[in-house]
């Protein structure tokens, strides 16, 4: 994959080049989040008692100056794009890109629907989030694990975020920086922090009143979790965007704090042995508030499979 050049992006953002001749703009940038609502799935494997199989309530987020406007994360399917790009419409900006946080399909399949209704507006990540985007488009390709779990709803060709090499993004003239924190719920997670909003969009690094995937994260990887929250944390922003947040949950950064407990209960439960069964009724007693158990049975199963 051929990686652009600051000048191919400067021809693709001619309105952020002309903010860097002007000087930096002095209006802050604003924060709007988007969120899809937690819906069913077909889900082929065999479930707990109890357990339903629904996905995560996801966000996208627009990030906009007077004129334009960039987003984060393009979900998952034609109806996420489809109500994502009304939904940006709405704010009569010009969108001129879409940056996935990290490599995890359901936030950035819905690229290719999305580049239908913003054809200027390219898709791009960090070379990280690229390169894992990649590995799960081959993968789907042999296994068709996310298009046999939402048929008819997902691209036969999917639209690959390109390569970013560049860490501060213009959005009229005001700058985003995309930080690399590494473990999230998968590896090689990144953030964008948006200095003039006081805002840090998150991806799935942060989790808001829903429980947190671990499917690939065992014990180690959950503690490097929680030094990735601590990085956010140092940013000592007071908007903290989740990933995966419930309808209408308030973007604080005590979701911070939260998430680092959720992890750690996860953590001594686990430890503690037992059945599936038994780690998932020990989180509910704990978290039995968040959205999306059906994560937690998928956390759980995992966690029993490591134990192996």
């Amino acid at each position: 994959m051929d990686r652009p050049t600051r000048a191919e992006i400067a021809k693709w953002r001619p309105a952020a080049t002309q903010g860097e001749e002007r000087g930096m703009s002095t209006i802050p940038l604003s924060i709007d989040v988007y969120v899809a609502p937690m819906r069913p799935y077909t889900c082929p494997d065999q479930l707990g008692e109890g357990e339903v199989a629904t996905w995560a309530p996801s966000s996208s987020t627009l990030i906009s100056g007077p004129t334009e406007a960039i987003l984060i994360d393009a979900l998952l399917t034609f109806q996420n794009a489809d109500q994502i790009a009304a939904w940006a419409k709405s704010f009569g900006k010009k969108i001129t890109g879409v940056y996935i946080t990290h490599g995890h399909s359901d936030h950035w399949l819905g690229l290719a629907r999305l580049r239908e209704h913003f054809p200027e507006a390219r898709g791009y990540a960090a070379p990280e989030v690229a390169a894992r985007a990649a590995w799960e488009a081959d993968f789907n390709k042999t296994t068709r694990y996310w298009t046999s779990r939402f048929p008819g709803e997902l691209p036969e060709t999917p639209v690959l975020p390109e390569v970013l090499n560049i860490d501060e993004i213009l959005v009229d003239g005001q700058v985003v920086n995309l930080i690399h924190v590494g473990q999230g719920d998968v590896e090689g997670s990144t953030i964008f922090h948006v200095p003039s909003a006081d805002a840090v969009v998150c991806g799935d690094v942060v989790y808001n009143n829903v429980h947190m995937m671990m499917y690939e994260a065992d014990e180690a990887k959950r503690e490097a979790w929680i030094g990735s929250i601590d990085a956010v944390a140092a940013l000592k922003a007071k908007i903290v965007v989740a990933g995966h947040k419930s309808v209408g949950a308030a973007d604080l950064p005590e979701n911070l704090a939260a998430s680092q407990r959720y992890l750690r209960d996860f953590t001594a439960l686990a430890k503690k042995g037992g059945t599936v069964q038994d780690l998932v009724q020990g989180m509910l007693e704990l978290h039995g508030e968040r959205d999306q158990p059906h994560t937690l049975w998928i956390s759980a199963r995992a966690e029993a499979a490591r134990r192996r």
